[in-house]
């Protein structure tokens, strides 16, 4: 055998479906992980997609796709037994669309833009010093038709708010075209190819033991008596309590996992790690939540835990609920094997920035200090939110639930400790100055 052939033998056929321009792109961004056997296929339409997945799942190790519907349409209409990695709509994809616009002359209003959360673009606005623009999101069902975001597109332009639409689907921006709205589709960059690639890479080598590995979620309904009490009957009680059922079955079917109900307002789930990374995007959203809210008004808190044993995940995942309940509800978070924190995870509501993985060796540093898991629960759900790291020694006291004095106390010991500091002075009309504290490792990128 050549070296060539060897070489061939020993790589990763991975499968790479989508529309021409995209599969183009991604076959060039490929070259560069040599480790990868390329097997393209192209659609014109996402409804192909799994056609295409089937012809090829045999022959490969990983699918490869070019967006989110496309993926969700592979995996409602297969079973397949290799992991199934899509491209996500980021704001990179927005910022580069935008600068277009602005440089075309296109861009002079108004615009609406669909497949990213309302924390993305305002990133992406603010990163362009465009905060003040008049923009409208999509806010529908996550995964919607070509059509379904071409007439949102198309009301916002009839009615003189957008002057041009910036939609996450090719098709999407066929059928805008083919209506006379003017639109940008959003690409995907290279970056975002990259990073998709090295998961999909992870999911079949380094990654595959712990791609299989067990994780154990727990998913309680926030306030549900409160939410029973709006309805005027038994029966409308009953119906809620079967519309949350088949909503949570339906997440966690989408996560090939299993489902059972603890009774009264929590569920307990099992999946795997690969799974549920790839169905939260990386660790970043939980769909289920936003569904929830949009139909039924209702929040959830969710953990989430991995373990190298089911033990041990059942452990964190109720250690990650308590966080949850301590941020005060609609909050996510997942407590790893080692201890270490994710979250929280975006929900109903948009949050500022994920806050990324917290080093388990800062929370144990945080607790020494007197910083319990109910208060820095509640400072890092503060932080994603709304990107708060500085407080008032009264507005702190407030978040915490404690008196003045004790948050008083507890700011000299963190001072000490190096996890506060004084970052400034604020004069009032009468008296002294008040300090503002600084939580600097909230404003760390932690990893």
């Amino acid at each position: 055998m050549t070296d060539k052939q060897q070489q061939a033998a020993q790589q990763i056929r991975i499968g790479i479906i989508g529309p021409v321009n995209i599969v183009e792109q991604m076959m060039r961004v490929v070259e560069n992980f040599p480790s990868f056997a390329p097997v393209p296929r192209v659609f014109e339409r996402e409804e192909e997609a799994p056609a295409l997945a089937a012809e090829i799942s045999g022959d490969v190790e990983v699918l490869f796709l070019s967006d989110p519907l496309s993926h969700r349409k592979v995996k409602e209409q297969l079973t397949l037994s290799i992991p199934v990695i899509h491209v996500p709509v980021t704001d990179a994809g927005l910022f580069r669309a935008l600068f277009y616009a602005l440089k075309s002359g296109l861009l002079t209003g108004g615009f609406s833009v669909d497949s990213l959360t309302e924390t993305m673009v305002k990133r992406s606005l603010k990163d362009m010093n465009m905060q003040d623009a008049d923009v409208r999101i999509y806010d529908g069902p996550a995964y919607a038709s070509p059509r379904q975001l071409a007439d949102f597109h198309e009301h916002q332009y009839r009615s003189g708010i957008g002057c041009i639409a910036f939609t996450g689907l090719e098709s999407a921006a066929e059928e805008l075209s083919d209506r006379g709205i003017p639109n940008v589709w959003l690409r995907p960059s290279d970056q975002d190819i990259i990073v998709s690639l090295e998961r999909a890479l992870l999911s079949t080598s380094s990654r595959r033991s712990r791609e299989s590995q067990i994780v154990v979620g727990m998913i309680n309904v926030d306030d549900f008596s409160t939410e029973a009490l709006k309805r005027s009957t038994e029966h409308e009680v009953q119906k809620l309590k079967l519309d949350i059922h088949r909503m949570v079955l339906d997440y966690v079917e989408a996560l090939d996992g299993y489902l059972t109900h603890m009774g009264g307002d929590e569920y307990l789930f099992f999946t795997t790690r690969g799974i549920f990374e790839r169905e939260s995007g990386g660790y970043k959203n939980i769909p289920l939540a936003k569904d929830m809210n949009k139909t039924h008004g209702i929040s959830l808190s969710i953990g989430m835990g991995f373990g190298r044993t089911a033990s041990l995940a059942g452990t964190n995942a109720r250690i990650a609920m308590r966080k949850a309940k301590e941020a005060g509800g609609n909050a996510c978070f997942i407590v790893r094997e080692d201890g270490t924190l994710i979250g929280p995870l975006e929900m109903a509501d948009p949050v500022q920035d994920v806050l990324s993985f917290t080093d388990g060796d800062l929370i144990k540093q945080a607790e020494d200090a007197g910083m319990t898991s109910a208060y820095l629960s509640k400072l890092l759900h503060q932080r994603a939110r709304f990107g708060k790291y500085e407080y008032k020694v009264h507005e702190l006291a407030s978040l915490l639930d404690i008196t003045v004095r004790s948050a008083h106390r507890l700011l000299l010991l963190w001072i000490d400790s190096g996890l506060v500091e004084i970052s400034g002075l604020e004069k009032v009309p009468r008296g002294r100055p008040r300090q503002i504290f600084r939580f600097v490792f909230l404003q760390k990128e932690i990893s």
